[in-house]
């Protein structure tokens, strides 16, 4: 059978309705919804969204039933006429939920990460995922680095978690601390976590996981190993540092951050990352496309704020200035508030990634109901370095304008737009992962 008779298949079971959910049909049997994929979101985050999903339809009795498989769950509603309405989720890494789209096993894929050109092209039967509508950014997440409580460790730098990891660094003597032997704690194979940190960290040092690191499917289940070894260290998702300590990271150039919420919120912290629906565009399940937009709502982000993770609700933060800015920059942050979000660009042009998209809706609602639509915005660009100093700070300044263009179109009137070239970077210039993060424009509101 070809994958795309099991997706008509799949698309079929949905054309004969045996009643509806606040408006949404329920097929004759079976799970309303199939979700596969990332631990980190399947885990709790997921389950809420789901949940608050099913009352937000009028559903009853919301509950979680689980079965005898681990990280697998169904969530369960009644309907008012008394119908079993059941969300089945399972959460076991990001790559299984491209796998289980591919099988026609799941209307939806949770992943920690983006998705891979290689699955992008194994998927193309389902539309291209990568557009707007299908690549669906729910939150932020940043990896912390975890050690034992007692660690007296406070920070370490992208090059130095790679050696570690690697095994080429053996001992906590060797990065000035004690405890002996380095015990390695990381996610499986399958973890989108995993593969986060392999592309941050290993993959951009060239360096491979150690055969000596215990691997572990279940977030919480590594997290709580760490706190229990004092000579352990291991990677792990925002949410699930528990009793463990974080430490704070450095990337090249960047200074130490720990993952604060504002510091992940931006993508200036190193170790941030984004989480994922994937939602195929020739998908029919209305199921899916009801959850990504509740998910994005106010009220999804809330959800997501109270699950540990970072929400794209648009904030102003105020930024302390000091010696290593830019004289500029030291002026703006002493006048202005920066917005918790950045604006970043597909790889390799001006365009505004599928975030950015997202963002900008946000950013303009924040701005109209702040009452900034006239001359109270400041646009600053960044950009990472170029041989020609100069270049770097057109290119920055170009970004800037780019997004500037966006909010003109929407009526607001800028204050000034300011490019500050490779100055301030957030990431080392020596990965294509460093520079994309250094291409940024903030925004910032009188």
């Amino acid at each position: 059978m070809t994958l795309r008779v099991l997706f008509l298949l799949m698309v079929c079971n949905w054309l004969p309705l045996a009643a509806s959910a606040g408006g949404l049909p329920t097929p004759e049997k079976g799970p309303v919804l199939r979700i596969q994929g990332s631990n980190t979101i399947g885990a709790a985050l997921g389950p809420a969204l789901v949940e608050g999903l099913l009352r937000q339809q009028g559903l009853l009795k919301v509950h979680r039933e689980v079965p005898d498989a681990a990280n697998e769950l169904r969530i369960v509603g009644e309907s008012a006429q008394g119908r079993r309405v059941e969300v089945a989720l399972s959460a076991h890494g990001s790559s299984t939920g491209f796998s289980a789209l591919q099988s026609g096993n799941a209307d939806l894929a949770a992943s920690s990460r983006a998705i891979k050109d290689r699955e992008l092209s194994d998927l193309q039967f389902l539309g291209d995922l990568k557009s707007a509508d299908a690549e669906q950014v729910i939150a932020i997440d940043g990896l912390a680095i975890i050690l034992h409580p007692q660690n007296p460790l406070n920070q370490l730098d992208t090059l130095q978690l790679a050696r570690i990891f690697s095994g080429e660094v053996k001992t906590w003597e060797e990065l000035g601390g004690s405890g002996g032997t380095i015990h390695l704690y990381a996610r499986d194979d399958q973890s989108g976590t995993y593969d986060t940190f392999k592309d941050l960290v290993l993959n951009g040092h060239g360096k491979t996981l150690g055969s000596s690191a215990k691997r572990f499917e279940s977030s919480e289940q590594l997290s709580d190993a760490v706190s229990l070894d004092p000579q352990g260290i291991g990677f792990i998702g925002l949410p699930y540092v528990r009793s463990a300590k974080a430490v704070a990271i450095a990337d090249g150039q960047s200074q130490a951050m720990l993952p604060l919420n504002n510091l992940i919120a931006t993508e200036d912290y190193p170790l941030s990352r984004r989480l994922f629906f994937y939602l195929p565009p020739n998908g029919k399940n209305p199921w899916a496309k009801a959850l990504v937009a509740f998910a994005q709502s106010s009220q999804g982000q809330a959800i997501v704020a109270a699950n540990g993770f970072i929400a794209q609700t648009v904030q102003a933060m105020t930024v302390t200035p000091h010696v290593l800015m830019p004289e500029g920059y030291q002026g703006l942050s002493r006048h202005a508030q920066r917005l918790t979000v950045n604006f970043r660009f597909e790889e390799g042009s001006a365009s505004l990634d599928n975030k950015a998209r997202q963002d900008l809706s946000r950013v303009l609602d924040y701005i109209k109901q702040h009452d900034k639509t006239d001359r109270q915005v400041t646009l600053v660009g960044f950009g990472d370095a170029k041989s020609d100093p100069a270049r770097a700070d057109l290119l920055s300044k170009l970004r800037a304008m780019a997004v500037r263009r966006e909010l003109v179109k929407n009526g607001v009137v800028l204050r000034e737009v300011r490019g500050f070239g490779a100055e301030m970077p957030v990431a080392a210039n020596s990965a294509d992962e460093g520079r994309i993060k250094n291409r940024r424009v903030e925004v910032w509101v009188y």
